[in-house]
């Protein structure tokens, strides 16, 4: 593989102009395309298999014209303290706002009268306007939410608390700033890692390129393969990530092999040949990790991870070609202006760098440095055993807004569960009394401890399915709540047995507990799957068992370590005030699933960069030990600097004003930390250093059954010179403190 990248390299570097002419013209045309294109129809979160989703088609079935997915709002109405919203004055401005909002868009359905639609709680302080849409949330206008906002502002004029939730008026987290200030740190580590701006632009520009020609590929695609317009929203962010990680990476080797005194051309080839190859294989980890988003069977989460699997394969493609192209460009300016005056590194005793020095420090001590390392992650991981997968409602939003409010209006008035109601589907068609089946079902579900409410039953046309509305006693979310969805499903048997009729529990709440039980029996399976496949794949790399043994089991350290801080922060409350989480509640079901295919990747990225220059080294001669100072005297510095810009970007999102994506930057910025500087450059050469010889030990079997790659460049070195431990790598290392097994 080596010598076909660095003939790739070379070439892109001859003809760096018809390369960069043609990533830009397919730029260009994918932007073309995408503009042209269809707009991709709203993401359908569709759960194949679940009775959430059955009673969904049921629904559609049943009663044409209705989409249980549609927009939906409440507008509760809150009379001054002493007062009641049946009071003359006070009711007449609820129905005046109640006719006000039915006028205020085409795209509104229905708008209730709590007065007979009887929402008006047993204390008469509170009242709330159900309203529903003809669209969905994400279809509906900004004329009609800015008429809808519009209305509720005019009606607090009268005297009255008047607040609004509900799907419609779900606001876009318009951002804190922050990230910018993250791409700003980004740009500022790039600039310290190679002291020259050329060589930092390098990375964000062909980044920003490859991204640019996915996302509008997946955008021209997006109502052909009927993608949804939520699908390019993981292959965005995981598109920047590693397309500045697998362009810092050789940016880096170049330079490096410069500073050797090779040629720029001779230069470019190694540096694809070697740091190419790296990238390619870490590349595959990321597409496995994306790919096996497939296994949870969601049809959504599959589009997103192959789209952004697609839009990795794409980073890996524009960092072979295209940079070696923009390198042959930068010239000389690729390095900084106190660079160019060194004299090659042939010529001069290279001194050592921070990454050796960190190198030896954990090779004087590495059982120390190993257990305190393991024991710290451990300590961070003990909270995960507490963790409680849920999706989040407005409950969890700043008290500043308006759906919060309305949220906490709504709990004070008619109790917890009136955020979270339930929908039961009575399928009647089996039954010989169709009415008389339904009031047997709502009798049953009545009775039950944990419901604090039951609606009258709404039949369809044919007066064979009925929809009925069950409001917990709970609030939604929790644990009670979870168990009255299904204590009404283990009932659904014997009454069905009885009636006739099938009853099946639906609605934003019902979908919800099926969602997060559908992410919780995929995770072990996608875990093993993900890690499985890398695990042979690393194998294939570093022709070693013990090594991707160790990746797969650092990795899984740093994952229970992040999810553990998140559990402490998001559930316990632990720093709630300090990072702005304004509800203790589970973390959201995604969470663990996407942290590990993201995280995955960029693990691997690390481990695969770092070590594979250890194994350069090693099979050039060098003892372990001086493998491992070599790899981190080229590849630490580097690795530090991807993880510092991944922690930066990720971090950034802590800043939101929504929890769901706060959760999802204190996880991502944490397991990245974690795992680049605990495990990769810190637990990885301690065990490397008591493995000694046996961390390259392999079967004869499988080194005879696997293809022999040649990610070093073995072959490369052999024509074109062999590669020698540097000076630095040396010192101090003698055979008496080669660790023996």
């Amino acid at each position: 593989m080596a010598t076909f990248l660095d003939q790739l390299g070379r070439f892109a570097f001859r003809h760096r102009f018809a390369v960069a002419i043609a990533w830009v013209a397919l730029l260009v045309a994918a932007g073309v395309g995408a503009s042209a294109a269809t707009p991709a129809a709203p993401s359908s979160v569709a759960m194949p298999g679940t009775e959430a989703q059955h009673a969904v088609d049921l629904l559609k079935e049943r009663f044409p014209g209705m989409d249980a997915e549609s927009a939906t709002a409440r507008v509760v109405f809150k009379a001054p303290a002493g007062h009641r919203v049946t009071e003359p004055a006070n009711r007449a401005q609820i129905v005046k706002t109640v006719a006000a909002l039915q006028q205020s868009s085409a795209q509104v359905a229905s708008v209730a009268d709590p007065f007979t639609a009887h929402t008006v709680s047993k204390d008469r302080s509170t009242a709330y306007a159900p309203i529903a849409y003809k669209a969905r949330a994400v279809a509906l206008s900004e004329q009609t939410k800015t008429s809808l906002l519009r209305t509720v502002e005019k009606a607090r004029t009268a005297g009255l608390d008047v607040e609004v939730g509900g799907s419609a008026v779900q606001a876009k987290d318009e951002g804190s700033g922050m990230e910018v200030v993250g791409m700003a740190i980004a740009a500022l580590v790039l600039v310290l890692t190679f002291g020259s701006l050329v060589a930092a632009g390098l990375p964000l520009i062909t980044a920003l390129l490859g991204v640019g020609v996915g996302v509008s590929t997946i955008n021209a695609l997006a109502h052909t393969l009927d993608l949804g317009d939520t699908t390019s929203t993981l292959a965005l962010m995981l598109g920047l990530a590693v397309g500045v990680d697998y362009a810092l990476f050789i940016v880096t080797r170049y330079r490096a092999e410069l500073a050797e005194g090779r040629e720029r051309e001779e230069a470019a080839g190694r540096a694809v040949a070697t740091a190419g190859s790296a990238v390619v294989f870490a590349g595959l980890t990321v597409v496995i990790a994306l790919a096996g988003l497939s296994v949870v069977g969601i049809p959504v989460l599959t589009k997103m991870g192959l789209t952004a699997a697609a839009t990795v394969a794409l980073a890996v493609a524009v960092a072979l070609t295209l940079l070696p192209a923009l390198l042959a460009m930068a010239g000389k300016r690729i390095v900084g202006r106190r660079a160019r005056k060194k004299p090659p590194a042939h010529t001069a005793p290279a001194k050592p760098t921070i990454g050796a020095r960190w190198a030896r420090f954990v090779l004087r001590r590495p059982i120390v440095v190993m257990v305190t390392s393991v024991i710290g992650l451990g300590a961070l991981a003990i909270p995960a055993a507490s963790l409680k997968l849920g999706l989040p409602d407005e409950g969890a939003m700043p008290t500043t807004t308006t759906q919060r409010r309305a949220y906490d209006l709504l709990s004070a008035g008619f109790g917890p569960g009136i955020n979270g109601p339930l929908t039961l589907v009575v399928d009647a068609r089996g039954s010989k009394d169709a009415r008389r089946a339904t009031q047997k079902v709502t009798s049953t579900v009545r009775a039950l401890d944990a419901v604090a409410a039951v609606g009258p039953a709404a039949f369809n046309q044919a007066h064979d399915t009925a929809v009925v509305t069950v409001v917990p006693a709970t609030k939604p979310g929790s644990v009670q709540t979870e168990n009255l969805v299904r204590t009404i499903r283990a009932t659904s048997a014997d009454l069905q047995h009885s009636t006739g009729a099938r009853t099946l529990v639906t609605g934003l709440t019902g979908m919800k507990v099926d969602f997060s039980q559908k992410i919780n029996g995929a995770l072990l399976p996608y875990l093993g799957i993900t890690v499985g496949l890398a695990f042979v794949l690393l194998m294939l790399v570093f022709r070693s068992v013990l090594v991707p043994l160790k990746a797969a089991v650092g990795f899984l350290l740093s994952i229970g370590a992040s999810l553990g801080t998140l559990v402490a922060v998001f559930q316990w409350g632990w720093l709630a005030d300090t990072l702005g989480v304004h509800q203790k509640g589970p973390i959201v079901s995604t969470m663990p699933i996407f942290m590990v295919g993201i995280v995955f990747g960029l693990a691997m990225d690390y481990e695969v960069f770092l070590v594979t220059r250890m194994r350069e080294a090693y099979t050039a001669g060098q003892t372990p030990r001086e493998a491992i100072v070599t790899g981190f005297s080229h590849g630490g510095r580097v690795v530090s600097a991807a993880a510092i810009i991944m922690t930066a970007v990720f971090g950034s999102f802590i800043t939101s004003s929504d929890q769901s994506v706060k959760m999802i930057g204190l996880g991502l910025a944490t397991a990245v930390l974690l795992d680049a500087f605990v495990v990769r450059l810190t637990i990885v050469p301690a065990i490397l250093a008591l493995l000694g010889n046996a961390a390259w030990w392999l079967p004869a079997w499988l080194h005879t059954l696997l293809p022999n790659i040649d990610i070093e460049g073995t072959k490369l070195h052999s024509q074109r010179g062999t590669l020698t431990p540097t000076p630095h790598a040396r010192e101090g290392d003698t055979e008496g403190d080669r660790p023996r097994l």
